[in-house]
Formats: C-alpha cells, structure tokens, sequence
C-alpha cells in the first residue's frame, strides 16, 4: 500500500517548488500547476510502471504526455523530485539555454520530456499515436495522457478522441483537469463545454470521475479504477475535479493565477502555508 502521508510531503514540496520556480523568473503558470500536483505524484510515484532512468522508446513501460504544457512547473517539480534529473535543475527554469523551457521541449534532451508540448490541443493526437505504437509491438504497457478542460475548446481533441474510439485504442488514459478556469475566465463563461462525461461517452470512451482531485487516495484510487478500465475495447478518460491554485488560499478558485508569479510577499505566504519537507533546492 502507498504511504499516503509520505506523498502527501511530497506534494506540499512541490507546491513549494512551483512557487519558488515561477517567482524567480516573474513568470510561468503557478494555478493550474499547483491544481495538479497530487494527480503527478499519484501517476510518476504509485501509478505507472516505470523503468529505472530515461527511454525516449518508451518500450516496456507506461508513458506520460502532458498536454497543457504550461503547467510544465508540477511537471519539472516531480520528474527532478523522481530522480530524472537534479533537484537543483529547477534553478534554471524558462532561462535562456535552459533545458527547462516554460513549455516542455525536447531539443535539449531533458529526461521525462517525450514531446514537446504547450501548442493546446495536440497532446491526445501524440499520446493515440504512442499506444497504437505499443500495440503494433505487442507491448502491453499502457499510455497516459493529461490536458486541461479549456484546452477541449480545441477542435483537434475531438478529432483524436474519435479516432481512438473508432480504432479500440484501449491502451490509453486520457485525464482532463476540470478545474473551472483558463486564461480569460471560467471555462463556463469562455466557452462553456457542457456536459464532458456525455461528450466522451458520446464519442466512445468509458469515463470514471474523480470528484476529490487534490485527495491524494481518491487520486490513487481513482487511476487504479481506470487501469482496471483499460484493455476492453474502448479508451479511458478520468474526469479529474481539481481547484486551480490548490494548497494556496490567495491562489485557490480563480482564473487570476494562470499566468501570474507571485511577488516577494506573496511568496513568503505561499511557502508558510507549504512549509518545506524534503528539502529546497
């Protein structure tokens, strides 16, 4: 069984290590990554069969696109805190040269980083073709894939989410983060989206939901039930209910944290109600 309260620590450093990421350079996406940190420590630290170090084949285990790219700082936070690369590589984030851009690129090598990603949109496209990829090689591993809710305002989602039912892509797990916000707004006032579970449903796919996204067992529990979903047939998605700004009071519940860094003041507040467990970089 998972040690819930040690990855509970976990997540309190990364929230620590977004804010620290994002205030050095004054820039980056704070909201929605803080939203999804108990969803990557799940997937990188309990869910997927990883192998030890980095393969760009991806054979022989699961594999992980990210798709809303701007939330790259929960993903450097817990690929370094997963041992793909140095803690102290978090120092470099979105400077010039760094391999640590404000979208994930794959030009400088950085381990964990399969795709470059952030162009919303694409990532169930890249991720379709990975799975199929496995099963032409008779691997039985599985994808996962993880985009945000105002991203589906994409229309090359919808494309991609009916080529994998139509072709039983059944090896892949698709995450939305529903968190409400995007860049301009509530995804409601936006452009509302309406009733995903019935769009994923109408399109072919099973759908589990995950009403306590930043619960760390309902997190485990919920990825376990859509492993346990996969391989019959159709693709699997987990409708994750998330608050943009977790584990931040002045953050939480708004859109205003999408793509602003907290100044110093802010910081210190931020970190006081994170206090550090494993260790700043």
């Amino acid at each position: 069984m998972p040690d819930i309260a040690a990855l509970e620590d976990l997540v309190t450093q990364v929230r620590r290590d977004i804010l620290r990421q994002v205030h050095k350079v004054n820039s980056g996406h704070p909201g929605g990554s803080l939203g999804c940190a108990e969803f990557f420590v799940a997937l990188f630290q309990v869910i997927m069969d990883r192998k030890d170090g980095f393969h760009m084949d991806g054979k022989d285990e699961d594999i992980f696109f990210l798709s809303n790219g701007h939330i790259s700082p929960v993903f450097y936070s817990v690929l370094a805190r997963s041992g793909y690369f140095p803690v102290e590589e978090l120092n470099t984030f979105r400077l010039i040269d760094s391999r640590l851009q404000g979208h994930p690129t794959t030009h400088e090598g950085l381990p964990g980083i399969r795709v470059a990603s952030g162009s919303l949109g694409q990532g169930i496209s890249v991720a379709a073709g990975a799975a199929e990829t496995k099963k032409l090689n008779n691997d039985p591993h599985l994808v996962y894939a993880l985009c945000g809710d105002g991203e589906l305002q994409e229309g090359q989602n919808w494309e991609a989410i009916m080529y994998c039912s139509a072709n039983k892509v059944d090896n892949l797990i698709v995450t939305v983060d529903l968190n409400g916000q995007q860049i301009d707004g509530s995804t409601d006032d936006v452009l509302d989206l309406g009733n995903v579970r019935g769009k994923f449903e109408a399109f072919g796919w099973m759908v589990h939901e995950v009403a306590k996204g930043n619960d760390m067992q309902a997190v485990i529990d919920g990825l376990n039930h859509a492993k346990n979903m996969s391989g019959q047939g159709k693709p699997v998605c987990v409708l994750l209910q998330t608050v943009m700004g977790n584990g931040v009071d002045f953050m939480m519940h708004t859109h205003a944290w999408h793509g602003k860094a907290p100044n110093d003041e802010q910081l210190a507040i931020g970190l006081a109600q994170n206090p550090e467990t494993l260790g700043d970089y």
